[in-house]
């Protein structure tokens, strides 16, 4: 009687670990975000063609008319700024210094009621609800796509019913609230207040309006100091409207450079580069106060996104 030998177990070869990456794989992967030579060679054109527009204003503005004709252009400043800059502002028909007060009046007052709604109806759109809020967002998105030329013949026609051309209220009042501010702020304030931070504060036995001024506000800070550069750039250099409703005796500063543009028979150049460098100089003024907050706002937009 033959006996049966029990099978062997079959010996599976185990298999070999994976094979950990080389360091190419991760260097070449990573080298896509390495900026390359002609990546600095773009953006230095890039930033060449940007700045010496302006540059080149100051240069013109320091100098006489000859070198707005000189070929080649002229690249170091001249020792004639302060006298040109006198010219403009004694300039009775520009009335420059006025326009310089009203652009700062108006730009403040649009920027701050921008900022101040926007972040009021962009946190009550983010995070309250109420019936017909996408309905209301909709509208809101709508009017972003109405170009300003519009608008500008019934604007003008409800300003003279006011009785109010010739006046600031003109050029303040219909930008007090901006639909691309609303939608900024509500797309920013989905990420960066959570609900249970809402909740909180509710808690704690805070109103609507409390939590708004006291929690919202705060975290809003970069987004509405983006919101205010960017609103006060475009009220500050703000042209058709003022120059259709306003006239040289109630100038802003646009207008004012329209009238040093054209107010003569023959253009005084330098007196148009020494204003457009005077109108300019407020605007660098607030970049570098504020810039440090407003790249940070967008740089923690973009982490958020």
């Amino acid at each position: 009687m033959s006996t049966m030998t029990p099978a062997r177990p079959h010996r599976t070869t185990p298999a070999p670990p994976p094979k950990k990456r080389s360091g190419r794989v991760r260097s070449a992967s990573a080298a896509l975000w390495d900026a390359s030579p002609l990546t600095y060679l773009a953006l230095i054109i890039t930033i060449v063609l940007s700045v010496f527009p302006i540059v080149w204003s100051f240069i013109v503005a320091s100098r006489d008319n000859s070198a707005v004709t000189d070929i080649p252009p002229p690249l170091l400043p001249g020792g004639n700024f302060f006298d040109n800059a006198q010219r403009v502002l004694d300039n009775t028909d520009a009335n420059f210094v006025y326009g310089l007060i009203n652009s700062a009046v108006v730009s403040g007052c649009v920027t701050l009621s921008v900022v101040f709604f926007s972040t009021l109806a962009g946190f009550a759109f983010a995070k309250l609800k109420f019936r017909g809020k996408n309905a209301l967002l909709l509208v809101i998105i709508m009017t972003m796509m109405i170009p300003t030329q519009v608008n500008i013949i019934p604007l003008y026609l409800l300003m003279v019913k006011l009785d109010w051309t010739n006046t600031l209220q003109a050029v303040i009042f219909p930008f007090l609230v901006k639909g691309f501010g609303v939608f900024m702020i509500r797309q920013y304030a989905e990420s960066a207040i959570s609900d249970e931070l809402i909740e909180a504060a509710r808690m704690d036995g805070a109103s609507t309006w409390r939590t708004y001024w006291s929690v919202v506000l705060p975290a809003l800070r970069p987004a509405a100091a983006v919101l205010g550069l960017l609103t006060f750039m475009e009220t500050w250099n703000d042209f058709l409207w003022p120059y259709v409703v306003l006239n040289g005796d109630t100038p802003t500063v646009q207008v004012s450079l329209n009238i040093l543009a054209t107010g003569y028979y023959k253009t005084d150049y330098v007196q148009v580069f020494t204003g457009t460098a005077l109108a300019i100089i407020p605007l660098l003024l607030v970049f570098v106060a504020f810039g440090r907050q407003i790249i940070g706002g967008i740089m923690e937009g973009s982490v958020k996104a």
